[in-house]
């Protein structure tokens, strides 16, 4: 399997664990409904009724490369593995971009101080369990698509050595027969048996 399927399936993965930690920050820090919609656009949080189709399109790239990972090991290729360093800093690190840029967006200057929002360290924390969430789902999806795609393999022609004995038209070797010193000649075949 090509490294790029691993990422592939490993980018909306995180992408999509980073996202359901940041709604569960929010949800920890303001439980009141009122409070956390407050809270939420005042951050700059404007942006989540794309969010859908954003994850969405993550989903058709972990799809499609789950489909590319099961044609690749129909035909024999070699599974790569995840790399676990990557959900590991990958999910931290896209939740402290996204805080910065919701504010800094929002604002219009840089939002260093996002990082002074009382949302922004439950959500740092809770990236680390949904990142493992999501590497052993990656795991579980590409091994998954690896088992189908040799399922769906065409089955492996017989050695060649076995096709020549087994194979129905395959002729009996041509033995001839010794001949006599005398030059006499044998009686026509079918004369032989009769």
């Amino acid at each position: 399997m090509r490294r790029r399927l691993a990422w592939g399936v490993t980018l909306p993965l995180v992408f999509a664990g980073s996202q359901a930690a940041h709604a569960l920050a929010f949800r920890l820090v303001y439980p009141q409904a009122g409070l956390r919609l407050r809270a939420l656009l005042a951050s700059g949080h404007a942006y989540a009724g794309w969010l859908p189709l954003v994850l969405a399109c993550a989903g058709a790239v972990a799809l499609v490369s789950l489909a590319v990972a099961a044609n690749d090991a129909a035909r024999g290729r070699a599974a790569r593995e995840l790399p676990a360093w990557a959900f590991a800093l990958l999910a931290p690190a896209c939740f402290a971009l996204q805080e910065l840029l919701e504010l800094s967006l929002h604002t219009g200057t840089l939002g260093w101080h996002a990082v002074l929002a009382p949302t922004f360290l439950p959500g740092l924390a809770l990236q680390l369990p949904f990142a493992l969430a999501a590497y052993v789902a990656a795991r579980l999806l590409l091994r998954t698509a690896e088992r189908v795609g040799r399922a769906l393999a065409r089955p492996v022609p017989a050695a060649p050595a076995l096709v020549g004995f087994f194979a129905p038209h395959a002729a009996a070797p041509h033995v001839r027969a010794p001949r006599s010193s005398r030059g006499s000649r044998a009686p026509p075949r079918g004369l032989a048996f009769s």
